[in-house]
């Protein structure tokens, strides 16, 4: 699929040099009778297709503009980190980014990664199948609760239930080992994440933000992302250890 891989490559070297977003590819399913033109069903749960990022350059590598308030203890983590993008980026060679040894990127950080992701979704649950190093994120929408022998991970654990068509995720379960984002955005193991997920469109999903991490933040703080849909593409197969060559990138 010489079109794909073109895309793909484009896709990498926009996130590295920070340049213009990718657009998303027209999809022809036609709107539901009675709706505006593009518009979705109301109440509709479909979210299924892949999905790949419409960001503005920022947004390849943080959620926000600028530096979200911090706690003393989040500061300190921030100056320690040395990230590869952001006014404080520094070669990949001296980054200490966990991300490039091949570490799991985690919740939310695995969607800052210029990849496209799949969504399937089943009676019981929704499940997010990232292209970068094949991760699967389940997101259980069958009334369960948070275990409460919870034991922490890179994805946490994840629960959702239908508001109309927009699907409201909960995270919990973290074990803020990876950073928040490609800055340097620390995030710890007291981190909760509510997503808000949606089409506004048929070609258009949305996701919004609630990051809400004591430790590191005063606050909780908000943010937005958008995928376009592309119906002819596939997830293809991605691993890590096979494509940490970077040679070509450096500044």
């Amino acid at each position: 699929m010489p079109i794909r891989l073109q895309v793909a490559l484009v896709t990498v070297l926009a996130s590295l040099a920070l340049s213009s977003a990718l657009l998303a590819q027209t999809d022809a399913r036609p709107a539901a009778q009675g709706a505006a033109p593009g518009a979705p069903s109301a109440g509709s749960h479909d979210l299924t297709g892949v999905w790949n990022a419409l960001r503005s350059p920022y947004d390849f590598s943080s959620f926000a503009k600028g530096d979200p308030p911090m706690t003393p203890w989040g500061e300190e983590q921030f100056k320690a980190a040395k990230p590869s993008q952001g006014p404080r980026g520094v070669l990949l060679s001296q980054t200490n980014d966990q991300v490039y040894k091949c570490f799991p990127p985690g919740m939310p950080y695995i969607y800052l990664q210029v990849f496209p992701f799949q969504i399937v979704q089943t009676p019981t649950e929704v499940i997010e199948l990232f292209e970068y190093d094949h991760f699967v994120r389940h997101i259980y929408t069958n009334g369960r609760k948070h275990p409460d022998d919870l034991t922490p991970t890179y994805d946490g654990d994840s629960i959702g239930h239908w508001e109309g068509d927009t699907l409201v995720v909960d995270t919990v379960g973290l074990n803020g080992k990876i950073w928040l984002d490609r800055v340097g955005h620390p995030e710890s193991d007291q981190m909760h994440i509510t997503e808000r997920i949606r089409r506004v469109d048929q070609k258009t999903l949305q996701i919004d933000f609630t990051f809400d991490d004591p430790k590191a933040y005063p606050k909780p703080w908000n943010a937005t992302l958008r995928y376009g849909l592309h119906p002819t593409w596939e997830i293809m197969e991605h691993i890590c250890e096979e494509n940490q060559s970077f040679e070509g990138f450096e500044k």
